[in-house]
């Protein structure tokens, strides 16, 4: 145990009520460090104190001490994107428009921050879209065209990995070119998250079937996949940390796996006592800060 110091038509429902119903949630933030082979984490406190009852989402880092995230007022109708100064302990505002944006994160230049932005169109179109870090411009569309990516991830500066809503109830898993919005659909039925290996991989979760979902690994060169393990029943959620450990949680729980060293998932954390009942997103700095998202 960690010692602590201190169904698609479901994600369909979500995406398309995000503007009328905003789930409360909060994200929390912990120091994390290996002793003797224990995950240990330290310092915990709530980021989103300035907005607890509120939406707030969808964390990622941009380097050690800044990090963006989704987040709407209890009264909003829709979210913009916010970048928290860890180390200056200030918030900025960096979209404020009629659109709802999601999931945030640097682009590979460092240049921009990308985001999932829910048009106020008729079909309520969810396209890739760029946004300056330094705000000079009102950014744009990365694929004109497309307009069902529900998530994604950057895989290098040119391609990207989407969770693509194709037709009907139907996602699929595809890889797409920003240098001409060639789009090849590579698997069925993925989960909402994506991360990268150490060693270059896209690792995702294939939901097979309701009962049987996989975390897997892609070579986005020759398109080679590999399977890592099952994941926690019903979790889809999940972040690699800088020794190529996979943390999952479900409830208040937290679970670690290792590739190459574990055979099964390890229970390394309950961290109900700090208010946390509903582990989803996480993401973790290059120092080993973790954010963990209670809710959403």
């Amino acid at each position: 145990m960690m010692k602590i110091t201190t169904s698609f038509a479901a994600l369909l429902l979500a995406l398309s009520a995000f503007s009328q119903d905003l789930p409360n949630c909060n994200i929390f933030l912990f120091d994390t460090s290996m002793r003797d082979s224990l995950l240990t984490l330290s310092n915990p406190q709530m980021l989103t104190a300035f907005n607890k009852d509120g939406y707030n989402n969808q964390p990622c880092f941009i380097n050690n001490t800044d990090i963006l995230l989704a987040s709407a007022s209890p009264n909003d109708k829709q979210t913009d994107i916010y970048l928290l100064d860890l180390a200056a302990k200030t918030k900025l505002r960096m979209t404020q428009t009629a659109e709802s944006e999601f999931s945030p994160k640097p682009t590979p230049d460092d240049l921009f921050f990308s985001v999932v932005r829910v048009e106020t169109d008729a079909d309520r179109s969810q396209r890739l879209w760029q946004y300056p870090l330094d705000r000079k411009d009102q950014g744009k569309s990365v694929f004109k065209y497309l307009r069902g990516v529900g998530y994604y991830h950057w895989l290098d500066r040119f391609k990207v990995a989407l969770f693509n809503i194709t037709s009907g109830d139907l996602n699929y898993l595809s890889m797409a070119d920003t240098r001409d919005a060639a789009i090849q659909n590579l698997s069925p039925s993925v989960g909402r998250c994506f991360q990268t290996s150490p060693n270059g991989r896209l690792v995702y979760v294939h939901k097979i079937t309701s009962g049987n979902w996989v975390i897997k690994a892609l070579d986005k060169n020759t398109l080679e996949v590999s399977e890592i393990t099952k994941t926690i029943s019903g979790a889809e959620d999940f972040v690699i940390m800088k020794d190529g450990a996979i943390l999952m949680g479900k409830g208040s729980r937290l679970y670690r796996y290792h590739p190459l060293k574990s055979q099964n998932w390890q229970e390394v954390a309950e961290l109900k006592r700090l208010g946390i009942n509903n582990i989803t997103r996480m993401a973790v700095s290059g120092d080993g800060k973790l954010a963990i998202v209670n809710g959403g």
